[in-house]
């Protein structure tokens, strides 16, 4: 191990200790979040420029940093399986009436798949009034070993229908879901623990002598289970600052600039849709502002980790702690936002594609004869995309080849994929976490 290498492991070590000590004089997890963030971008850009001829230091010092953020990033998805499991058996038990799980569930959905469709109105808008096309795309080395990559996946999926998609949600092997083995496992949990749930109910009014134990050990496994949600978050600032560290010291200055445009409008785009949000909020009488700094460390999260599946255990802990959204409905629109009617990324992403490559091979991208199918496209493809980076990937292998349009685009824009992806995942954990909310304004059942 070189000197740089250790020198530069020894300043990240120090920015790990002026985290903790800069979190024992502030309780705020929103402020260590903010300052986490911070530092990391600040070590990443000091690691660019500092080895910008020395790739080698970068990436050693980098594989250590890796322990800490991807370390974080693995206690999270450790605890995703369990808390959705766990709460959504817990949810179902406490429901004084089943058949409002029915309502919670397509009211939620019902949401996320509005808002995906309004994300994809703004995608198609925004790139419309940027003007963008893929002229002038250049296809470099890696591009073109990625095009190969998605060639491969355009095929997995090309067969995929509706009916597939549903049925993948089916938890015919509850362990291998546990384990997370597909992309739909999530729902496929969230399945089997609403039937279990709907098991103990039954036993709870025909054992009246069980009824006591089964609520008796639910409560204490789920209190038990958001205790180590809780610890696990208490390191949000630490990971958050390594996870940034790895992004800013990886992002190429020449990829961005060459691809600027794509990167303003689709910001520009997020952003509207985070407009689009605060409105639904102040619809349903919630003050935008208070929300969005409520949620900031969930965002905060989902935006340095590019996870909405990892975002799951924060996200449903603010739902129920500081939101009060009641944990049936925190859980299921936490789980169902992390796979279904992802707004940033299979709303906005997907969208901006079909619109930029349809002059391509001839076709007039602002007919409604195009429009209103892509529309519909996105939001029937926005089912079963998975809660992890590279989903938007997925969703453009969907609904490109769906409206007769070349994947190529999605190879040459992987450059600057992450700089997007950290934004759009944000934006995803904000679409689930709306849907909670205003789920809860319209349903309210008990808690």
């Amino acid at each position: 191990m070189s000197f740089s290498v250790v020198l530069m492991l020894a300043l990240f070590v120090g920015l790990l200790f002026a985290i903790y000590a800069f979190s024992k004089k502030s309780e705020s997890l929103s402020r260590n979040v903010l300052f986490g963030l911070l530092l990391g971008s600040v070590y990443g850009l000091l690691l660019q420029f500092l080895f910008a001829t020395q790739p080698e230091v970068t990436s050693a010092v980098l594989s250590w940093v890796a322990l800490v953020g991807q370390g974080y990033v693995g206690l999270l998805k450790m605890i995703i399986m369990p808390l959705v499991l766990v709460f959504m058996i817990a949810a179902v038990v406490q429901l004084e009436k089943q058949g409002s799980l029915g309502k919670i569930s397509f009211v939620s959905i019902s949401i996320l798949l509005f808002t995906t469709a309004i994300a994809a109105i703004i995608g198609i808008a925004v790139t419309y009034g940027f003007n963008l096309n893929i002229d002038g795309l250049v296809s470099g080395a890696r591009e073109t070993a990625q095009m190969t990559n998605l060639q491969s996946k355009a095929n997995d999926v090309a067969d995929l229908t509706v009916p597939q998609m549903l049925l993948s949600f089916i938890p015919q092997n509850p362990f291998a879901d546990l384990s997370n083995d597909r992309s739909s496992s999530i729902i496929a949990v969230v399945i089997f623990g609403v039937l279990v749930g709907i098991a103990a109910r039954k036993v709870v009014l025909q054992r009246t002598d069980l009824a006591g134990p089964i609520k008796t050990g639910v409560n204490a496994l789920q209190a038990t289970v958001m205790s180590l949600v809780k610890m696990i978050i208490s390191l949000t600032p630490f990971g958050v600052t390594a996870l940034m560290a790895s992004v800013i010291a990886n992002s190429s200055g020449s990829d961005i600039l060459n691809l600027l445009a794509f990167i303003v409008a689709s910001y520009v785009a997020i952003l509207l849709m985070f407009i689009v949000h605060g409105f639904l909020l102040s619809l349903a009488g919630v003050n935008p502002k208070e929300f969005f700094k409520k949620i900031w460390p969930v965002l905060t999260f989902a935006f340095s980790s590019r996870s909405s599946a990892a975002a799951i255990p924060m996200n449903i802990e603010v739902q129920i702690n500081q939101l009060k959204v009641p944990p049936a409905i925190a859980n299921l629109s936490a789980s169902f936002g992390a796979t279904i009617g992802q707004n940033g990324c299979a709303g906005i992403y997907p969208a901006m594609l079909a619109i930029m490559v349809a002059p391509s091979v001839g076709i007039d991208p602002m007919t409604l004869g195009f429009i209103l199918p892509l529309i519909g496209i996105v939001v029937i493809s926005s089912f079963g995309i998975a809660g992890v980076g590279g989903g938007a990937t997925f969703a453009a292998l969907v609904v490109l080849p769906t409206m007769g349009l070349p994947i190529e685009v999605v190879a040459l824009l992987i450059s600057i994929e992450p700089l997007i992806d950290m934004a759009r995942t944000a934006l995803n954990v904000s679409g689930s976490m709306i849907s909670g909310v205003i789920t809860s304004k319209i349903i309210k059942p008990p808690e």
